[in-house]
């Protein structure tokens, strides 16, 4: 594979860099670069910035508001993102439901809720995990009765990121108890304010509020709200997962914070050197970079075969998913080494964005991103069970 771009691929990254350079709010790229949570007012009015210019959801089919990018577009596009930096639009809207809508929705469903997607219009959550079903998500126990032309959905779920903002649901149930556990589960989307549901704050290490639990008493849900079919949700759950693990990979995300780690490891004295210039810490940084160039080359080849695999997840995202977590985890580790002792502050004020940020923070929120970065090897999958994914799928194990 030749990875030289093309003159007409750097007129479009230089298009990309440009666009950024002028678009991104300023308060809004001095967050992400300090490693600051952004607000759900700020994410929604640049992901409307974006969507203005069509490219809030460019992997979308064109006639639901995508690019006619190549597959080398698309990727200089996410790296030009993160390397801005500027927030990546949220994935459960993007990489997950939209694609689950133009995969498997009807023409009406398409219609309500795609444009409304990609506008931030509405915010969606992910219902998917439950106490006791996570890596082994067809153990789940939500259950869904059918009255009529509804659904009545009793249940809990869990680590459900971002339920606090969100406007919509996209969750599974069980709609037959006596199926086997991959069969009998529907995929369905809620509307977060049906009575019955009660969102509840799960504080993480880092001190931010990002995840929740879920409680459902008797949440009537459409029959129309049923994406694909009755019964046939494991298979839009696997469609949708493959679209995840994907974008978990952030290969411009890691190269960012590894840029930021050399920069500001030259300002920071170890014996009397920058520790830029210490041999072993260069020696850190080129192990990671190394395997960033792997990873990015296994991504290229797995969005140029998308077309191959139609609604089948392609094994190989498990492989990003697994080498992208282990290195946005190796990245942070970077800046842990980076920020030493300055990294002992916490102040969730900071973290959280309600206290602005100063050049004299930048190890602020080193460790709490740090610790907060432990759950990508989990979320999506975790990385154990990708492992039996590909010995069961490319190897025949």
């Amino acid at each position: 594979m030749d990875l030289r771009f093309t003159p007409e691929e750097i007129a479009f990254r230089d298009e990309v860099r440009a666009f950024l350079r002028s678009a991104v709010p300023a308060e809004v790229r001095r967050k992400v670069e300090l490693g600051q949570r952004i607000s759900k007012e700020e994410m929604v009015n640049w992901v409307r910035i974006l969507n203005a210019k069509g490219w809030a959801a460019p992997a979308w089919a064109p006639e639901w508001g995508g690019q006619p990018w190549t597959a080398t577009q698309h990727y200089i596009f996410k790296e030009e993102l993160h390397m801005a930096p500027a927030p990546e639009p949220i994935s459960f809207n993007m990489n997950m439901i939209g694609p689950v809508l133009i995969a498997f929705g009807t023409q009406e469903q398409k219609e309500h809720f795609l444009p409304r997607v990609a506008n931030m219009d509405y915010w969606f959550c992910q219902g998917f995990s439950e106490p006791g079903s996570g890596s082994d998500l067809a153990s789940l126990r939500t259950s869904a009765v059918l009255e009529g032309d509804h659904y009545v959905i009793n249940g809990q779920k869990i680590w459900t990121s971002t339920a606090h903002h969100a406007d919509w649901c996209f969750m599974l149930v069980r709609t037959d108890a006596t199926a086997k556990k991959q069969q009998g589960i529907t995929f369905i989307l809620m509307d977060m304010k049906s009575p019955g549901i009660t969102v509840r704050p799960i504080i993480t290490l880092d001190g931010h509020h990002e995840t929740n639990e879920m409680f459902l008493d008797n949440v009537r849900i459409p029959v129309a709200n049923v994406i694909g079919e009755v019964n046939k949700g494991w298979d839009v759950a696997k469609f949708l997962l493959g679209s995840e693990r994907g974008g978990i990979a952030r290969v411009g995300l890691s190269k960012f914070r590894v840029r930021r780690a050399k920069q500001l490891a030259r300002n920071i004295l170890v014996r009397g050197k920058p520790l830029a210039d210490d041999p072993r810490f260069r020696e850190r940084v080129a192990a990671v970079e190394v395997e960033l160039k792997a990873l990015e080359m296994t991504q290229m080849r797995v969005i140029a075969d998308s077309e191959k695999f139609g609604h089948a997840p392609d094994p190989r995202s498990s492989i990003l998913k697994m080498k992208g977590s282990e290195l946005q985890q190796a990245a942070t580790e970077l800046l842990m080494h980076v920020a030493g002792y300055n990294a002992l502050e916490f102040d969730v004020q900071l973290l959280t964005g309600e206290r602005a940020g100063e050049d004299d923070d930048w190890a602020g929120t080193i460790a709490p991103n740090y610790y907060w970065f432990r759950h990508v090897s989990i979320v999506g999958g975790s990385n154990e069970v990708q492992h039996n994914i590909l010995a069961k799928t490319l190897l025949g194990l």
